[in-house]
């Protein structure tokens, strides 16, 4: 490192005598004399004389950062604070107070108790209550309780065996082994009772209401509305109740064994006296299914005068001790009656017949009830088409059904039977098993849509 030590002279030299050197120690007092003093000298001669290495070391004072005031208004006392950056050393509270004079945060730590942590007590032992595992790893307490009681620790698991099957093959095999083999029940009995688990669905919320009705006469709308009943009372625990509310003279009782001249204007005069199910029933016939049937006025020039409030009496008295309440509803849809039907529906039938026009009014009453108001309920409705009425064979039932398909939730087939075009008395174990099997299906598909009560 070369140094450069400078030594200041008190007298001044004076022109006469000669330019001193630097070689001598004294400094020259002028540019002109630094620059006569200096010997001429070029680059390589300034080599030779340094050295090929030269190293210049300039020692200069540190620089002193002077913080704005903007930054020291924000910052912590002796911390600067970097915005974009947040350290945390540890877990903790940090309050901060603020200076309005001098506008200065102040980091305050909060003071602590060092209080102990709380202790939770064990639960105090329960002397006479253990559980079954506890019994079973052998600790005895006290006496057991009734609830230890169950069915699988008191039957021995091979007596307990599972019911006996059904159908001709697996009880067949279940008979031969001396109840040794249990093969279940055939596929055809699983689905049987899987529908009938469907049709037996419980319902909450009081009675559900379930019109059947057509624009046009003829199509068997009586004949599903007793098909319907017949299948729902069959299976399910609860009551199933048919009216007839057609105020032309209806035939719905006419379905059944008739058991009583009583009509609904006999319900609507008794009313005030009806004070149980004892009393309802003894103006209904009860066939083999359990269907009860109330009958429409025979009279003729009685039947015109069965109107809204008459069937607002009739239905409130059987949603009092019945589940579920079917209403053959009377030709056409404009009748007196149609509107306190409609209003207390939860879930809609329209019949249909397998010919062009049949169809056609059917889908016409469709678009009447949505223009109506009843469009949600036209959504969740059924189409029975029935296939028993002249001119099915010369139609294309599937595009009926894919028709009604794009309107309502389910259409349901409903065959031809002997039984059903005679139109008299029909009995339920004497229908054909596909007579029987679409009237279940219906039957379900109603169930399903019944869930949530839709009607006043």
């Amino acid at each position: 490192m070369a140094e450069k030590r400078v030594r200041t002279s008190a007298a001044t030299a004076s022109p006469s005598e000669p330019p001193a050197s630097v070689v001598d120690g004294v400094e020259p007092s002028s540019d002109e004399a630094l620059a006569s003093a200096l010997p001429a000298m070029t680059t390589e001669s300034l080599t030779d004389q340094l050295g090929a290495n030269l190293t210049v070391a300039v020692e200069l004072p540190a620089t002193v950062h002077e913080k704005p005031e903007d930054e020291q208004a924000v910052a912590l006392v002796e911390t600067a604070v970097d915005p974009g950056v947040v350290h945390a050393e540890q877990l903790g509270t940090t309050v901060i107070e603020f200076d309005h004079d001098e506008l200065h945060a102040v980091a305050v730590a909060p003071e602590r108790d060092d209080e102990p942590e709380t202790e939770i007590p064990p639960l105090p032992a329960t002397e006479g209550v253990y559980s079954r595992r506890d019994m079973l790893d052998g600790v005895h307490q006290g006496p057991e309780s009734a609830a230890m009681l169950t069915a699988d620790r008191l039957i021995t698991p091979s007596r307990r065996g599972r019911a006996a099957p059904e159908g001709w093959w697996p009880a067949f095999v279940y008979a031969i082994t001396f109840h040794l083999v249990n093969l279940g029940d055939s596929a055809k009995v699983r689905a049987r009772k899987e529908l009938d688990a469907r049709i037996a669905t419980a319902f909450e919320g009081g009675a559900r209401f379930v019109p059947v009705l057509t624009r046009k006469g003829g199509v068997g709308k009586t004949t599903i509305t007793t098909l319907l009943g017949m299948a729902l009372a069959s299976v399910r625990d609860d009551r199933v109740i048919a009216i007839d509310a057609n105020p032309d003279r209806g035939t719905l009782s006419e379905r059944v064994a008739r058991q009583t001249r009583a009509t609904v204007r006999d319900v609507v005069n008794r009313a005030a006296s009806i004070q149980g199910f004892t009393d309802f029933t003894s103006l209904v016939s009860r066939d083999e299914t359990r269907l009860d049937i109330l009958a429409s006025d025979t009279d003729p020039m009685l039947s015109e005068a069965f109107d809204e409030n008459d069937y607002n009496v009739v239905a409130d008295l059987a949603a009092r001790y019945y589940s579920i309440v079917l209403t053959d509803c009377g030709t056409g849809i404009v009748h007196s009656v149609m509107r306190a039907t409609l209003q207390r529906a939860d879930a809609l039938v329209i019949v249909s017949g397998g010919s062009v026009d049949e169809a056609r009014l059917a889908s016409e009453t469709l678009t009447w009830l949505e223009a109506n108001g009843y469009g949600e309920l036209v959504r969740e409705s059924i189409v029975a088409i029935n296939t028993a009425t002249q001119g099915t064979n010369l139609v294309k039932l599937e595009e009926i059904e894919a028709h009604f398909a794009s309107r309502v939730r389910q259409i349901v087939r409903m065959p031809y039977d002997e039984q059903l075009a005679a139109g008299s008395v029909i009995s339920w174990k004497d229908l054909k098993p596909l007579t029987r099997q679409s009237s279940r299906e219906l039957a379900a598909l109603v169930v399903e849509g019944m869930s949530v009560r839709r009607g006043v």
